[in-house]
């Protein structure tokens, strides 16, 4: 049964057309026909189609020729690498899709590290020919560098007019081998993604490796223990559709019919409860990058944001999140993300799909502080940072960055890989002569430089050429410290932020700054301060807004009916500032790491 299946995915950077190309497979092998075809049918949610991005990984199974086709499309954004990561652990072949008006970028020799690591068959392919700006030979001579094959072999295709598309498939059954015949007496299979349905529990995306899965099967899940009866299994058809089995080297999914969704965990093994069986190797630790505190917007929301980040996170199993309390926003969740778009796409999918609001404490990443009493804490917020006497060193992650552009952009980007703090490892190239060549400058960073607008600076001073990627390498010690806000003589703990200590009057000056642009005028004036312990480093004022009180007086009289007006004003507005709140809105936290200062 196994000898007519090929398991494959589609990796590349962002923006290469991948979508594009995964609706021409659905065309050509009739999966979806042309009156139900829709611009990148596979990405399913409303926030991939506005931005134009993949951001889930999402599987279809095709038939085509009397074979079976399961194709899993991939993000290719750096942000979403995870999600490439337990595709290909679930496939055997990759097609490697490079745009011929972009080249080799970044994330191309991220993705393709990862597929040679898990030893998959590549099947390189240069998309968009028919564009005019397409340089088809400069593209193919540094694919044939990378993967050491000859030029002639690489196929050229158009994802948006269909041109070669069919020999790509073709290519897939002729090269990609078919999957591995497992043990038929014991049924096994691996979860690589997840999501929950009201009426069937929680839906497993599985690859079976071992024997058959039925429905009213009994099963067991090896890691968490949990056991129970298949309500359906089936196949992405890319909508669910139900099948009478799933035999060994299928992609397709299971209803579990749990309803605890902590009771299913991406990467557990999946196995009949009849027969003994030992765990698959499942998928690495997920390392979050970036933490921020998620805050209902309305405190009685807390049970309902516990619940849809719950089912977020089974969904998206990337994201990390446990419980946390501030004194100021009341209780909410510490989260753990892979970058700042991932961040903002959470924080988009909430409001959109559980229709809830929160507020985003500053975004900041994890250090490790050795105190002088020998223990080691990991924090995730500025405010479990000990004050400097406890403190003995202060390490912040490091990333390795790589860094692809065409090389007479090379002297600009090695000067803003500097001035973030980079330390320069080496620089290799792609191709014969300067002019089709891409270079790849390597250097390693504080992950904080990425955080701020490291990635806009490189678009700028390469004119959007340069891409990039990184990767977790260690921790580093560093001198930090806490910067406190002040918003009308109150602390506001959430907007506390992390700063290197050589830059803390800048940062602080810019805080001040962001916070006069967004924070909203009150009928009394606003003082806002940045301090670091006692030391007040910067300040602004939001002015109050105006009213014009003499206007009952404007038929005239004597001046004192005028000044014991002004005088009523003056002495309710300081009421108002010694009583009043300020709230602060959700933009104000975002603002504090936005791309321009």
């Amino acid at each position: 049964m196994s000898a007519g299946i090929r398991n494959f995915c589609i990796i590349a950077h962002i923006d290469h057309g991948k979508s594009t190309l995964a609706d021409r497979l659905l065309e050509i092998t009739g999966t979806i026909g042309k009156r139900e075809m829709q611009a990148q049918f596979l990405d399913q949610m409303d926030l991939e189609r506005e931005r134009g991005i993949t951001i889930k990984l999402q599987p279809v199974t095709m038939n085509w020729q009397g074979y079976i086709l399961n194709l899993i499309d991939t993000p290719g954004h750096v942000d979403f690498t995870y999600e490439v990561s337990r595709s290909l652990a679930c496939v055997e072949g990759a097609i490697l899709l490079v745009d011929a008006t972009q080249g080799v970028q970044a994330q191309t020799i991220a993705n393709l590290d990862l597929a040679r690591a898990v030893g998959l068959t590549i099947i390189p392919v240069i998309n968009k020919i028919d564009l005019p700006a397409a340089d088809v030979a400069s593209t193919a001579e540094q694919i044939s560098e990378l993967l050491g094959v000859p030029a002639a072999s690489i196929h050229q295709v158009s994802g948006k007019t269909g041109q070669g598309v069919a020999e790509v498939l073709q290519a897939v059954i002729d090269q990609v081998p078919p999957p591995e015949a497992g043990d038929e007496q014991a049924a096994r299979a691996l979860i690589f993604d997840s999501h929950y349905d009201d009426y069937r529990g929680v839906i497993a995306a599985v690859r079976v490796t071992d024997g058959v899965f039925k429905a009213e099967m009994p099963y067991q899940l090896l890691g968490t223990k949990s056991k129970g009866t298949l309500l359906e299994v089936g196949q992405f058809i890319p909508q669910l559709k139900p099948t009478p089995a799933l035999s060994a080297g299928a992609i397709g999914y299971v209803a579990t019919g749990l309803k605890d969704i902590k009771q299913v965990r991406v990467g557990d093994t999946l196995a009949s409860s009849k027969s003994p069986a030992k765990a698959l190797a499942g998928y690495r630790e997920v390392r979050p990058m970036v933490f921020a505190g998620f805050y209902p917007a309305g405190g009685e929301d807390i049970g309902d944001l516990r619940e849809a980040l719950g089912k977020l996170s089974l969904n998206d199993s990337s994201l990390i999140y446990e419980g946390e309390h501030s004194p100021a926003l009341g209780f909410g969740f510490r989260c753990g993300f892979l970058g700042l778009l991932h961040l903002d796409v959470t924080r988009e999918r909430l409001k959109r799909e559980y229709k809830l609001e929160v507020t985003i404490t500053t975004p900041s990443v994890a250090h490790e502080v050795k105190l002088k009493t020998g223990e080691t804490l990991v924090i995730h917020s500025a405010l479990e940072l000990p004050t400097p006497d406890k403190v003995a060193e202060v390490q912040e992650p490091y990333v390795r960055v790589d860094i692809v552009s065409p090389p007479e952009y090379l002297g600009a980007l090695m000067t803003v890989a500097q001035d973030f703090r980079g330390s320069y490892i080496t620089t290799d190239y792609l191709g014969s002569g300067q002019e089709q060549a891409r270079a790849i400058l390597r250097y390693e960073l504080p992950l904080n430089a990425i955080l701020v607008d490291f990635y806009d600076k490189l678009k700028s001073v390469s004119a959007g050429y340069a891409s990039l990627n990184y990767d977790f390498i260690g921790y580093r010690p560093c001198q930090v410290r806490r910067l406190d806000v002040l918003v009308a003589d109150e602390a506001v703990e959430a907007l506390s932020t992390i700063v290197y200590e050589d830059e803390s009057y800048r940062r602080a000056r810019v805080i001040a700054g962001k916070l006069k642009q967004v924070l909203p005028r009150q009928m009394f004036e606003i003082k806002i301060q940045v301090a670091i312990g006692g030391r007040i480093l910067a300040s602004e004022r939001l002015p109050a807004m105006r009213k014009d009180v003499l206007k009952r007086a404007s038929s005239g009289g004597d001046v004192t009916r005028k000044r014991k007006l002004l005088e009523k004003q003056k002495a309710g507005k300081k009421r108002m500032r010694l009583q009043g709140r300020v709230d602060i809105p959700p933009e104000a936290y975002l603002a504090l790491v936005s791309r321009e200062e």
